[in-house]
């Protein structure tokens, strides 16, 4: 009988791989459901291993956190090449598709950083504000869109307005298809930017 040798994982691949389960886990639970106790049964690990690794149920929550916006914001990178639109499309598909597919965690997410807590409040506006500065590239003649103050304030509630219509939607998604919701995202941005007076 052979056996395979296991491989021992360093501290670092650990605690992303613990990471990497904390986020899978989150998809369909909030964060107040993401306990220590959890993590560890699923990890089949001692609650003190990782206690070691983050310290805290509160760090752990931030550590995870940090690790889903980090997703998201990779999962919803556009392309670099195609017509500006295009690449738009593609980016708000993924974001649509990511917050179907992690719901719980998303809206635990969104309900923390609105209910005070300033640790996860800091981790939603960073994600936010790399989701929203990805408008200042590119606008739909392929130019760089101005960063004026007035754009930065547009695009920020534009972005708003996106969340809260995925996150309606989803609750109840008799109104439209994905796909017009998506086409509404699209078409919206460049006209609320088209408006905004030059700052």
């Amino acid at each position: 009988m052979t056996t395979t040798p296991r491989t021992r994982l360093s501290p670092e691949q650990r605690r992303e791989q613990l990471l990497d389960l904390g986020v899978r886990l989150l998809a369909h639970r909030s964060l107040d459901e993401l306990s220590i106790d959890l993590l560890a049964e699923e990890a089949g690990i001692s609650r003190g291993l990782l206690y070691h690794y983050f310290g805290s149920k509160q760090a752990f929550h931030e550590a995870v956190v940090r690790h889903a916006a980090d997703d998201l914001i990779a999962q919803t990178t556009p392309p670099t090449d195609g017509e500006p639109l295009v690449r738009l499309m593609t980016s708000l598909t993924a974001y649509v598709d990511y917050v179907v597919a992690n719901h719980e965690g998303y809206v635990s997410l969104v309900r923390a950083a609105a209910g005070g807590n300033e640790s996860l409040r800091a981790i939603y506006e960073d994600a936010r504000s790399s989701l929203n500065s990805r408008a200042f590239r590119e606008d739909l003649r392929g130019e760089v869109v101005a960063d004026t103050p007035a754009n930065r304030l547009v695009v920020r509630a534009w972005s708003a307005m996106a969340e809260d219509a995925v996150l309606t939607w989803i609750d109840d998604p008799h109104g439209m298809t994905q796909e017009d919701l998506i086409g509404f995202l699209v078409a919206s941005l460049p006209a609320v930017i088209a408006v905004t007076p030059e700052g």
